[in-house]
């Protein structure tokens, strides 16, 4: 299952990732009220390039319904983007302890971390990847 509340990014992904294999749903964070109420827990829940897009006060609610979604064993992956706001963009710098502390909230805890340069070259961007992981019952 993939969530993408734009329309446009939406229809790019199911074409580019055709077929029965994926569903689409329109639903976004931080309250996932589409993937939430159909009761499913993910193995694998993956945030590239969202969690930035979150104020500090949407933040913790959408960890809490992150955490709702993973199954037992299951794995939060999230890349967090760090240097200037484009202009025009609702965008935040979010230091990866908070998110850390906000996963270990809810039981998460983290087993993974990097950091690495942007992939398109700015040289005043950089990148944090997490993976958490919520405990097997």
């Amino acid at each position: 299952m993939a969530a993408e509340p734009t329309a446009e990014l939406r229809a790019h992904g199911e074409r580019l990732h055709p077929g029965p294999g994926i569903r689409w749903v329109p639903d976004a964070l931080p309250a996932l009220p589409r993937l939430g109420a159909g009761g499913e827990r993910f193995d694998l829940v993956l945030l590239t390039a969202v969690w930035m897009h979150l104020d500090a006060a949407e933040r913790p609610a959408g960890m809490a319904v992150l955490a709702r979604l993973l199954a037992p064993g299951g794995r939060l992956a999230l890349t967090l983007r760090h240097g200037p706001v484009p202009a025009g963009r609702r965008m935040f710098d979010v230091p990866p302890e908070e998110t850390v502390a906000q996963a270990a909230a809810h039981g998460l805890r983290l087993v993974h971390r990097t950091e690495r340069a942007d992939l398109h070259g700015r040289a005043d961007v950089r990148w944090t990847g997490l993976v958490l992981e919520h405990p097997a019952d």
